[in-house]
């Protein structure tokens, strides 16, 4: 087993090579701390993300734990699957904070730290969450542009707020505001996006009166100011006019930024390319993406992207080629790379040939051949007292739905539920579509002295056959710290999370000049 220590890959993160630094705990503990450039990658569902989050087998691949002993089992499965780099962080994660390197919290904080450095470089204009709702009971002229995912906007939104995901703010700005006298308004749930978006209108000239909403939908609630909740307004369609002068401006804060154009034919010789990795993202909408696509290119929404950039694109030193048919999607999110360290591309072109259309289908090293039950099969058990069924689906998707009796657990804390399952002549491993549930049936049988069956396609099975299907909590046999709850989710946070996130968010500019590994800059 190869080993790296702390100071080595710090090295790696300041010269730019390329390097994915993978912390293997359950979300939550990873929010907890770690690297600035760390991504999180759960042991137990590593097979199902790991091509797609490292292409390049040859890349530089560092995992590490905080004791749990993922570390080996992570470097044997990584090994197994092919990657010939891989390496076990000497010291695990107390040797990074022993070498008094810093430990970031929360989740996608590089994203985060970065966009709190535009507002402190740029002064991002914002108005206050009181004298938002001022100007709103005024009937002031003004539009509210929420640039979260829809489906956070549905959950809760400012009043009068409208749908405009991040990287469409440049491309609707003008058709949602003609009048320069409008003043605009942009919001998200807590800091980052909401100002990435406030000043990707400033860059690209827009003459409005912009201000970002401080501190979002957290910022609102915590002034004892009501959110809405189910709205649906959404960004129009844009003329002619409207997407010339918003590629034109978008275009040149992508200069300004670096970013380099290429043709599909440079594109496939920079495929050839073996010696880096490279990441391909259509950021246009999914409804776009799903009518017609570039074969080979992910998609994910270009404010989303840039938010969540440790989650998509973990390969520190990467390039990266952006897709947009329109073209100010990509360069925008281009030019927020790029000023992140990115080595980032737009692609000129490539959607007049023939395009591939449907959801984008990631690939997976093959499951083992684990002995397998049907959804019918078990359904004729239902009422067998002998028989356990062991769901290693996320926890969110486990309470979201589950098989009757189903219980959850993490396929990591597998040896965590022996003593409650040694009860059972016979277990059943389900997930959500099966996949993980063979890995997890194989490694179960040892443990127990039951049979260990893998639900052949998983829930998605049982499902389909329109079988029983309850919510809820259920029973867990392990922790559930797969999943960190955000403190900007969802409508019940308590007040001393959200104004804890806050103030966190507020402390990043300082951390980030202690670590002194990011290579941000601001144009």
């Amino acid at each position: 087993m190869k080993f790296t220590t702390p100071e080595a890959i710090r090295l790696a993160l300041l010269s730019r090579r390329e390097i994915a630094l993978f912390d293997l705990r359950g979300e939550a503990a990873f929010a907890t701390g770690h690297p600035l450039f760390a991504a999180n990658l759960p042991l137990g569902h590593l097979e199902q993300r790991i091509l797609l989050l490292v292409p390049r087998k040859e890349t530089p691949v560092v995992v590490y734990d905080d004791g749990e002993g993922y570390a080996v089992p992570a470097f044997d499965r990584l090994t197994a699957i092919g990657y010939t780099d891989v390496s076990v962080m000497e010291g695990e994660l107390a040797a990074w904070k022993g070498a008094g390197y810093e430990l970031f919290e929360d989740v996608n904080s590089a994203s985060k730290a970065f966009g709190e450095l535009v507002e402190a470089r740029r002064h991002t204009p914002s108005v206050s969450p009181q004298d938002a709702s001022a100007l709103i009971e005024s009937d002031a002229d003004l539009v509210v542009l929420d640039v979260r995912r829809f489906d956070e906007y549905q959950r809760m939104s400012i009043p009068h707020g409208i749908s405009v995901p991040g990287a469409e703010l440049v491309l609707r700005a003008r058709t949602i505001a003609p009048d320069p006298a409008t003043t605009i308004i942009v919001n998200c749930a807590g800091r980052t996006r909401g100002l990435i978006g406030t000043q990707s209108l400033i860059n690209a000239g827009l003459p409005n009166r912009v201000m970002a909403l401080r501190n979002g939908t957290i910022g609102w609630t915590l002034a004892g100011q009501e959110l809405d909740r189910g709205r649906t307004e959404s960004f129009p369609d844009v003329g002619k006019k409207e997407r010339e002068d918003a590629r034109s401006a978008a275009r040149a804060v992508s200069y300004r930024a670096g970013v380099k154009r290429l043709s599909p034919q440079q594109l496939e010789a920079l495929k050839d390319d073996r010696s880096r990795t490279l990441y391909l993202f259509d950021v246009r909408t999914a409804e776009e993406y799903r009518k017609g696509h570039i074969d080979g290119f992910v998609n994910i929404a270009g404010g989303q992207l840039v938010q969540e950039t440790d989650m998509y694109a973990p390969v520190r030193g990467a390039r990266i080629v952006l897709a947009d048919d329109i073209g100010p999607r990509a360069d925008m999110s281009a030019s927020w790379l790029a000023q992140m360290g990115w080595d980032a591309y737009v692609l000129e072109g490539g959607f007049d040939g023939e395009l591939a259309t449907g959801e984008y289908e990631a690939p997976r090293p093959p499951a083992p051949e684990a002995p397998a039950i049907t959804a019918a099969e078990l359904h004729d058990m239902a009422g067998d007292a002998a028989c356990g069924v062991v769901d290693v689906s996320l926890s969110t998707s486990y309470s979201e739905g589950h098989i009757p009796d189903a219980m959850f657990a993490m396929r990591s804390r597998l040896p965590d539920a022996v003593a409650v399952l040694d009860r059972f002549g016979r277990i059943v491993v389900t997930s959500e579509d099966g996949y993980t549930a063979r890995f997890a049936a194989i490694e179960l049988q040892p443990l127990v002295n039951a049979e260990v069956l893998a639900l052949d396609g998983g829930n998605g099975a049982w499902r389909s056959q329109g079988l029983a299907w309850v919510a809820g909590a259920g029973q867990r046999l392990t922790a559930a710290d797969d999943r960190y709850r955000r403190p900007y989710e969802g409508t019940d946070n308590p007040v001393e999370a959200m104004q804890a996130y806050l103030d966190w968010e507020f402390g990043l500019v300082a951390q980030l000049e202690r670590d002194g590994t990011h290579g941000f800059f601001v144009i």
